[in-house]
Formats: structure tokens, C-alpha cells, sequence
């Protein structure tokens, strides 16, 4: 696997890996309705049990669909915003230690 040394070509694959996911279920089900699994978690268990009372309400409901989608990429990007953030400091400190060690 000659190809796969380089860094560009592993990235370009697993880019292409990732469009392929995301392109592939789009293309397949073309009219189907991608909904989230809380709605549907909630109408099964609203036809299971008619009578059920959940045990506690929401403390604040979004306006909107907009702002429940915008509040979740907003979590998504501060997360791994974090992990970026972690994952170079961290390579930062072992590049510091590993210059520093080769000076004495």
C-alpha cells in the first residue's frame, strides 16, 4: 500500500469516505423524511401507552426548529473545538519536550 504513505492521500481517502457516507443515503432514499430520533421516540411511545405522563417538563422549548438546530451545531462546534484545541496543545507540549530534550 505504497499510496496510503503519504498524509494528503490517507486524508483525501477518508474525505472521500466521509462525502460517500453522507452523499449515499441522500442518493438511495431520495423521499425519505430524516427526522430526528427523539419525534419518533415519542410517537412510538405514544402509541404503546396512550396514558403515559412524563416524569418532568421541559424547562424552555426553542422557538423553532432554526434555533434547536442552531443551538446543536453550536454544541457541536464548541466541542470539538475542545478536542482540536486538547489534541494541539497536546502535540505542542510533546514537540516542546522532544526540542528541549535534543538541546541537552
Amino acid at each position: 500500500m505504497g499510496l496510503l504513505k503519504s498524509w494528503t492521500a490517507k486524508n483525501l481517502l477518508l474525505l472521500g469516505l466521509v462525502l460517500a457516507l453522507v452523499i449515499f443515503p441522500l442518493a438511495v432514499y431520495r423521499d425519505a423524511e430524516f427526522s430526528g430520533a427523539d419525534g419518533e421516540a415519542e410517537k412510538m411511545v405514544g402509541q404503546l401507552r396512550p396514558d403515559y405522563d412524563p416524569w418532568f417538563k421541559q424547562v424552555w422549548e426553542p422557538p423553532g426548529g432554526e434555533v434547536e438546530s442552531l443551538l446543536f451545531a453550536l454544541q457541536a462546534a464548541l466541542g470539538s473545538g475542545f478536542i482540536g484545541y486538547y489534541f494541539g496543545y497536546r502535540k505542542g507540549r510533546k514537540k516542546e519536550r522532544e526540542q528541549r530534550d535534543a538541546a541537552n
